[in-house]
């Protein structure tokens, strides 16, 4: 049975946390913060498709690839440390040796993340600083995990974490994770660090996989600009401190974490969505009826993306024309005639067109429906059994202010 708990990247047993004011970017708040676990974990990651990586994800990629171990990740926010070249990948090295010292563990277990204004030189001196003020401050508690979230944010109005519990071979497992995320998010990851910790025992081949099936219902699924960035990182550290048999094939253990991981990785990728740049409301598309999951798939991004959509969304304005629009550029083979539309949130539900067709429905309970924080259109097209959900966030115009001054 699977529980949701209070907590985030501290909530699994033998996970530290700690954050500090660096003041790499910042003046007047938190910048830096660190994950470490008390014994080496096995690691898996997933990272941007942008062809363009910043540094870290390169120094984060060898590792997960060639030793599939860490201990400890090091994150800062304001700076990205992207496009700096083989200056910025030596800071990657400066800082697990900085994290390493530290901490007393190989500089090869440290894992680094940075987001921020791409193109800046990291400030190295207030980098290892930061290390230092908070190698000492580590802790397992709730709060300091809470703290770590806060100080991941960017552009972020909120911190984003997540705690669930289940059983695996008579012990209780917990699964974590705090991720930051508001701009440059589409899908195929975005301008989103997560990080996810368990204290699960479980081969690192099978956690890989575990991950990397994952995000691509969960953080590939997401948008809410189109822009994919060049830093888009997840990393998942199994310490295995629960003291469960290893899992070594998947069997009824090994799905039970799968589904403690999706309702983790959905929970922070919802809350990234909903935290979208200047945004009033999680946007949440979902295709049912279709012939395969790729179709619907494809259909839900595409409306998700839809910059006419998202701006209707905005104004409470139930244009239900932009969706099938959006439905017909997609790719994807439907028939328009078909298809019958809904718009849900937390005051009801209401059936838009009918086989392609508008009904007599009243304009007053659809604003009434979209003024909600969250709202849902359903769209059925009729051609099987297959589904796919995809999460944004409306178009405001507060998304041109934040990104017309980001750098400032």
């Amino acid at each position: 049975m699977m529980k949701q708990i209070e907590g985030g990247v501290t909530a699994a047993m033998g996970f530290f946390a700690a954050s500090t004011a660096a003041g790499i970017k910042y003046k007047d708040r938190k910048d830096m913060a660190m994950i470490y676990s008390q014994v080496p974990c096995r690691a898996a990651g997933t990272f941007t498709t942008n062809l363009v990586k910043a540094a870290p994800v390169k120094w984060d990629q060898r590792i997960v690839k060639e030793t599939g171990t860490a201990q400890a990740v090091v994150i800062n926010a304001g700076i990205a440390n992207a496009c700096t070249g083989a200056e910025g990948y030596g800071y990657c090295l400066e800082t697990a040796r900085a994290a390493a010292e530290c901490l007393k563990v190989p500089e090869d277990s440290v894992l680094v993340a940075s987001t921020g204004v791409i193109g800046m030189q990291l400030p190295m001196e207030k980098l290892k600083a930061g290390i230092a003020a908070m190698a000492p401050e580590l802790s397992d508690t709730l709060e300091s995990g809470t703290a770590a979230a806060k100080a991941i944010m960017t552009t972020d109005t909120k911190k984003k974490e997540v705690a669930v519990q289940f059983e695996a071979g008579g012990r209780t497992v917990t699964v974590g994770g705090m991720c930051k995320g508001s701009g440059m998010i589409h899908p195929n990851m975005c301008t989103m660090l997560s990080f996810v910790t368990t204290d699960l025992a479980i081969s690192a081949e099978l956690l890989q996989e575990a991950l990397s099936e994952d995000i691509k219902d969960t953080y590939n699924m997401i948008s809410v600009d189109g822009d994919t960035s060049t830093n888009d990182t997840v990393l998942l550290l199994a310490n295995g401190q629960a003291g469960n048999a290893e899992i070594t094939e998947k069997n009824e253990d090994y799905r039970a974490f799968c589904q403690a991981l999706n309702l983790v990785n959905e929970t922070l990728a919802k809350k990234m969505a909903g935290d979208g740049e200047g945004c009033t409301a999680l946007f949440e598309v979902k295709i049912i009826g279709a012939e395969n999951k790729a179709q619907a798939v494809t259909l839900a991004k595409s409306v998700i993306t839809s910059s006419l959509t998202k701006a209707a969304i905005f104004g409470h304005d139930a244009n239900w024309g932009r969706i099938l629009c959006a439905m017909g550029y997609s790719g994807a083979q439907f028939d328009p005639e078909q298809v019958d539309l809904y718009f849900e949130s937390a005051v009801g539900k209401l059936k838009i067109i009918e086989n392609g067709v508008a009904l007599d429905y009243s304009e007053e309970e659809a604003t009434r429906i979209l003024s909600e924080p969250e709202v849902t259109a359903v769209a059925d097209v009729k051609m099987g059994d297959a589904s796919a959900t995809a999460w944004g966030c409306d178009l405001t115009f507060d998304y041109v202010k934040i990104n017309a001054d980001y750098r400032s």
